[in-house]
């Protein structure tokens, strides 16, 4: 790389804003280099949008250097010098090498000597063709007859040898054996580089986008891997996906040797049919900085492309991929120069590693960014730039900016487009057009999202998307396969696919989502079926279901209606409504019917017969009419109604009668259900009795949530074999429901929140364990099975015992008043079972047999106002939740973790842990001072604090609010430290300074540096002048940075305190902390700084003064250290200094170690309050940190 100067350049980024006109001047001689070198050079420097000065002057007229070149050096950043074998025979050379040497020494000009064919050498000691042409001015000055021009010639050959030995010295480059291009190239990227030549083109507006643009930056700067980096950039159809690779590429494409942007591939494919050859040509040019001929074979082009990515380190962004052919062509198959970097921006996050790259041994490193829209804040602040031009709503356009902004669901195109629509306009015009939006079929956003619908090949996926949006956004993913298979959809694949190309997503509870302007466009395309006639398209929802039942008008076409009037009355969209069955009589191919909150007269035979999936919440009859065809129905949902006892019918005559009493009467065939594969009743509170599981040998789902009236469910509930999920939560009257617990055989899913399992002393057992049989005495040879177990077991001990299902992978147990004691002693038999809920129970410590779980992933024991310690949960956990929603102080005090525990996500609430002596293992340890071991304390080079003894102090923390205790001793990340009032240094720190900071150098010592205990003492930093007092009793401790100036490591530590109280008279506190150091860390001769700052925005703090000290072993072997050390425990936790910070580590290089950094491991939220000292663009490396102890 070329060296611009010797000296540091300055650091404007344009040209104009620092008074230049020019970003170079080229200084060169004419008669060698004009019309080939030079030329080449400028036109390159112009065409990088470089602003060059270039002297068109052929002939040198007079023998003064013209003014305009004078002005033009003076007006420039930078100058180029092109050395050639004339150069120094030209006085106007020689000149303008003068005065940009002066410039480079009086106004941080940056020069850059070039060597055309010359040698160094011989520029410096004017030899070869410099010392002929110094000769002949010589012998002009000799030749000068007239004394004043005789000494202004010596003078500046004097001048001109010393600026021709200076420019020799500076560092620059040699053309020789170089190919002159590339040379070229190199020179153009290094000017850019050093320069930071701004963008004569705009950057597109990017709003909101801030962590999208630290994430990819930080991306394209680590240099970590030496395989070529591809980011493939997904989201949907106007999400921001091109506006954001705009702006990366914009911004950092002049930091690689070789770049292209390539823009609108899709579109410009189809719309063209040379297209693709285009697109190859464009980038064909863009890495070989030629024009190239056109070509008009594909693959040609492809063979080329790779040969020429293979030799070049390359920056590529491809914008809108919609096909493999296009990733193939664009890329070929053949791998890149290593440091390369590729974005992709795609709708199909399939393509990227299908693609010919990743079918090598050696595969591209790859990594995803999804854009999910902006947030609220963003969403206003772009709505409002286009509709106000300002960032606000204007005064009475407030409530309506956010209807629409809440209309768009942060999705940037339809924000931009509305809010451009909308410039100018009155507020009658905004009310009317937030009526029309979900009528209008051809704007610009559904137009843009059209094209992610058109592009699904599958009629299959069209279909399910079409369904999905219309009728599950929402719903239970599985649910929906189950429904939708039944209507000859392809859901596993169908699904895949409309998540890849970013038409779908899976929530939270593995919910279908869909954002609103997809769902929107999904039932524009059903609209288009029939414009005018909504009862002739194949699905109906809402106010058009409404009209078309009333007005009788449904035919064979339609496959799918849905009408829920609660809905309609909260729009206010009806009218009084009785549904009369006749109005279905002719949808003959009518599968999917949701009927919510209807009142319904007529004969229910009137139903088609084809449906698969009925939902009639807030069903008003007491029982199913038996009238109700359903032999194809495979979910039947009816929630929220009023019936009261539920059952199947029974082919058995017989066996139907004798159940007739109880349950009603019923027609014969027509109530079969053979096909019904999920029940769901729940929130019917009047219902009692549930039977006649016999005849639904398919049944897969139960649902019956808070039915608080439920009494008996039949016990031949045990005959369905196919049941994977069964919602009994908050059922708390059912008389047998161990008994059916107990007949779940092969249930996965077993919820029972809210039970009151644990009300009258229940015990969860293992149904088959000899223990359980002995108690009993029961003869374990006559057991065939589970239920002829619970038949043995005595009617009195049968309520205290709930047998779980061998096969459960997830058991709800919430709010069952369930104890530690509740739980047997081993749960290995639940070998199957991934995920456990014991929120909201009297639990003090984690059962035992929950640690006998095999494979257990995740934990919940939220809510527990007893818990106080939880010890060695199972390793195999990614989640575990012990946060705590009430405002109940709690007194968890231990949680500890085997050391080989993997990774988990792990919520904690700091109110659930106990004002003093806890220890959170891995990332947090509170004691009291007084209790600390003797042995610790003096291997940290603390001793004489005595002065502590019975001293309390008040903390304040937002969790927790005021807590009084001893003085305790705090460890965290590798630093223990402890809080006191006073202003005491202990006297075994020697190195002091006042004020907030101190800078020393680490002397050298025989023995081995183990750490630095560093003491700061703080007071308030305002006063009340009236009342002669502080303002706030609550001093908020400051953030400490150590900075190891030699080895470039900056440690910033955020303290477990929030706030001490130390009195309205304004106290001062002391902070003394032991921070664990090794040679990697620190070591004799790095030079240190130690810095106390106050937090944002909580300037109330003034350090005093501070000291430090340096600890060092006692001498010993390695050996002995190692099986001596006291603190072997504390460094043996994962996140300390020395160990593996690299979750704390920012974009800046520094470590922020903070807590919050473990406890909110997907939220970037807490770096908010540090932009006060690091600026708005700081971010954490890795995105998300999981905890590991």
């Amino acid at each position: 790389m070329v060296v611009l100067s010797e000296l540091s350049e300055a650091s404007s980024s344009s040209s104009s804003t620092h008074g230049h006109r020019y970003d170079v001047f080229l200084s060169f001689r004419g008669l060698d280099t004009r019309n080939n070198f030079t030329a080449y050079l400028h036109k390159a420097l112009m065409d990088s949008n470089v602003i060059t000065f270039l002297d068109d002057e052929e002939i040198e007229i007079g023998g003064n250097l013209k003014p305009e070149l004078e002005s033009a050096i003076k007006a420039s950043r930078a100058s180029v010098i092109v050395l050639s074998k004339n150069y120094a025979s030209s006085t106007w050379c020689l000149d303008e090498l003068v005065l940009i040497l002066e410039q480079l020494r009086t106004s941080k000009h940056i020069v850059i000597p070039i060597f055309y064919h010359v040698e160094p050498t011989h520029v410096r000691k004017q030899q070869s063709s410099f010392g002929d042409a110094m000769a002949k001015h010589r012998k002009m000055m000799e030749a000068e007859t007239d004394g004043n021009k005789r000494s202004k010639w010596t003078q500046k050959i004097e001048r001109w040898n010393k600026a021709l030995t200076q420019v020799a010295d500076l560092k620059g480059k040699d053309v020789r054996n170089r190919l002159e291009m590339e040379f070229i190239e190199e020179i153009v990227n290094d000017i850019y580089r050093r320069l930071q030549i701004p963008l004569r083109t705009s950057l597109p507006l990017l709003i909101g986008m801030g962590n999208s643009v630290n994430f990819i930056t930080s991306w394209l700067k680590d240099a970590s891997s030496h395989t070529t980096d591809i980011l493939t950039i997904l989201g949907m159809g106007g999400i921001g996906k091109t506006t954001l690779a705009k702006y990366v590429y914009l911004s950092h494409f002049h930091d690689f040797d070789t770049s292209s942007y390539i823009e609108d591939i899709s579109r410009r494919c189809t719309d063209n049919f040379n297209g693709l050859l285009e697109l190859q040509k464009q980038l064909c040019d863009d890495i070989l900085k030629t024009s190239s001929v056109q070509l008009h074979d594909v693959s040609v082009y492809t063979s080329k492309i790779e040969s020429a990515l293979a030799r070049k380190k390359v920056f590529l962004v491809l914008d809108d991929i919609d096909s493999l052919h296009q990733l193939d062509a664009l890329l070929g198959n053949k791998g890149f120069h290593p440091g390369s970097k590729i974005i992709i921006t795609t709708k199909d996050a399939w393509l990227t590693e299908s693609c010919a790259l990743f079918k090598k041994s050696i595969k591209p490193k790859h990594a995803k960014h999804l854009l999910r829209g902006l947030y609220d804040t963003a969403s206003q602040n772009l709505f409002c730039f286009h509709a106000f031009m300002c960032n606000t709503a204007k005064a009475g356009y407030e409530e309506v900016s956010e209807r629409y902004v809440k209309y768009c669901e942060g999705h940037p195109l339809a924000l931009e487009v509305l809010g451009k629509s909308l410039h100018n306009r009155d507020l009658a015009y905004w009310e009317d057009g937030i009526k029309l939006l979900k009528k209008e079929t051809g704007s610009p956003i559904n137009n843009v999202l059209r094209m992610s619908f058109d592009s699904l090949t599958s009629k299959n996926n069209k279909e399910l998307f079409k369904h999905i949006a219309c009728f599950f956004v929402g719903m239970d993913k599985d649910v929906t396969e189950t429904i939708l298979n039944a209507c000859e959809i392809n859901t596993r694949s169908g699904i895949t696919d409309l998540i890849d190309r970013c038409l779908l997503s899976i929530g939270r509870n593995n919910k279908l989502m869909m954002h609103q302007l997809l769902q929107e466009m999904g039932r524009f395309v059903v609209r288009e079926e029939s414009p005018d006639k909504p009862w002739k398209r194949s699905r109906l929802w809402g106010h058009e279901s409404f009209k078309a039942l009333k007005k009788k008008k449904g035919k064979g076409n339609l496959i799918g209606l849905s009408l829920d009037m609660q809905i309609l009355e909260k729009e206010k969209l009806h009218e009084s409504f009785e549904l009369k069955t006749d109005a279905l009589s002719n949808m003959d191919n009518l599968m999917l019917l949701q009927l919510n909150y209807l009142q319904i007269s007529g004969s229910y035979d009137n139903f088609p017969e084809e449906l698969r999936w009925l939902c009639m919440h807030g069903f008003p009859l007491k029982s199913i009419p038996s009238d109700l065809l359903m032999e194809n129905l495979v979910a039947l949902d009816m929630s929220y109604s009023n019936i009261e006892s539920f059952n199947i019918f029974y082919r058995n005559p017989q066996r139907l009668e004798s159940r007739q009493n109880l349950f009603g009467s019923y027609a014969k065939d027509k109530r079969f259900l053979g096909s019904l594969k999920i029940l769901n009743l729940s929130f019917c509170e009047q219902l009692c009795s549930l039977g006649g599981f016999d005849q639904v040998p398919l049944l897969e789902r139960l649902i019956l949530t808070d039915c608080i009236c439920l009494i008996d469910v039949c016990e031949s509930i045990e005959r369905c074999s196919a049941l994977v999920l069964v919602d009994l939560s908050y059922c708390n009257k059912l008389e047998k429901l161990p008994r059916i617990i107990g007949m779940l055989n092969k249930v996965k899913t077993l919820l029972l929140e809210g039970c009151n399992l644990g009300k009258s002393g229940t015990e969860i057992i293992d149904i088959d364990s000899p223990k359980m049989f002995m108690a009993n005495n029961i003869d374990i040879n006559t057991i065939t099975s589970s239920y002829t177990i619970l038949e043995a077991i005595p009617s009195h001990s049968i309520f205290f015992s709930v047998s779980l299902p061998r096969s459960l992978v997830i058991l709800a147990l919430d709010n069952n008043n369930l104890s530690t004691e509740s739980f047997p002693m081993d749960f290995s038999y639940l070998s199957m079972l991934k995920e456990l809920y014991l929120d909201e129970n009297p639990i003090v410590s984690l059962p035992c047999c929950v640690r006998t779980l095999p494979r257990l992933e995740k934990l919940s024991m939220e809510n527990r106002n007893m818990l106080t310690s939880v010890e060695h949960p199972p390793h195999t956990l990614t989640y575990l939740n012990l946060s705590h929603s009430s405002d109940y102080k709690l007194l968890l005090h231990n949680v500890v973790f085997d050391p080989q525990m993997s990774p988990i996500e792990f919520l904690i609430d700091w109110k659930m842990l106990a004002p003093s002596s806890f220890e959170i293992q891995g990332l947090i340890k509170i004691q009291p001072l007084a209790g600390a071991e003797e042995n610790v304390l003096c291997r940290l080079g603390w001793s004489n604090l005595d002065f502590l003894s019975g001293r309390r102090l008040t903390t304040y923390s937002r969790d927790r609010g005021y807590e009084e205790s001893e003085i305790q001793m705090y460890y965290e990340f590798g630093i223990f430290s402890t809080i006191y009032e006073g202003e005491e240094i202990p006297n075994w720190i020697t190195n002091r300074s006042m004020g907030p900071s101190i800078s020393f150098t680490i002397p050298s010592s025989p023995n081995s540096l183990t750490g630095l205990n560093f003491c700061c003492v703080m007071t308030f930093g305002f006063v009340n002048e009236r009342l002669g007092s502080v303002v706030d009793e609550l001093l908020d401790l400051p953030m400490i940075t150590i900075n190891n100036i030699t080895k470039n490591l900056t440690w910033i530590y955020h303290h477990y305190i929030e706030r001490v109280s130390v009195g309205v008279d304004g106290k001062c506190l002391t902070l003394l902390s032991h921070w664990m150091f090794g040679m990697n860390e620190m070591e004799a001769g790095d030079h240190i700084t130690i810095t106390v700052r106050e937090k944002p925005f909580r300037a109330n703090l003034v350090t005093r003064k501070c000291g430090v000290g340096v600890v060092y072993d006692d001498g010993d072997t390695y050996e002995e250290q190692e099986k001596d050390d006291v603190l072997v425990y504390y460094k043996s936790w994962n996140y300390v200094i020395g160990g593996d910070l690299t979750g704390f580590q920012l974009t800046t290089g520094e470590y922020l170690l903070n807590k919050s950094r473990i406890m909110l491991p997907f939220y970037e939220t807490i770096l908010l309050k540090y932009d006060y000292f690091f600026g708005e663009d700081i971010r954490f490396k890795d995105k998300v940190v999981y905890f590991r102890a």
